[in-house]
């Protein structure tokens, strides 16, 4: 796997090289926009805000990771899921490194029949076994699940 961050530094009152935002290139062929937040005090250091945080991307890569395992877990165990969503809430360090230090996954997961037990199990291998990003996070945070189960 292989990702290439470019500076793309425009501003978006001077379009200058003066700001925050950085464009990523990924070895599958996409691309994703980070900005930072505008920093009053020195505002060349700072963002224009029209992208999301590189933390954030941390923070949603690591959703996506978890919610994608859940979703195939309940489908190869042939349970009829017809949606998920997770919500994650999280705290950072005070200091840097500000590292997330605390993550709170809420799953809301939609199916035919779903059992509690099934979606827990799901959650469960998910974060023991299958997803990187959250086994990697929960090297400096402590991660906490919850969840639903809506029959629809």
């Amino acid at each position: 796997m292989e990702c290439t961050v470019s500076w793309s530094g425009l501003s978006a009152t001077t379009g200058s090289r003066s700001g925050m935002q950085f464009v990523a290139e990924t070895g599958s062929g996409h691309t994703l926009v980070m900005d930072g937040a505008p920093d009053a005090g020195k505002p060349e250091n700072g963002g224009a805000n029209l992208a999301p945080r590189p933390m954030e991307t941390v923070l949603a890569g690591t959703g996506g990771c978890t919610a994608y395992d859940v979703v195939l877990i309940l489908k190869r165990g042939r349970h009829d899921v017809r949606g998920c969503s997770v919500k994650l809430t999280s705290e950072r360090a005070e200091t840097d490194p500000k590292v997330f230090t605390k993550i709170h996954m809420h799953f809301v997961v939609t199916g035919r029949g779903l059992t509690a037990s099934a979606v827990e199990r799901a959650i469960a291998m998910s974060h023991d076994k299958y997803c990187s990003a959250t086994i990697m996070l929960g090297k400096t945070a402590e991660i906490t699940t919850g969840f639903e189960v809506v029959e629809g």
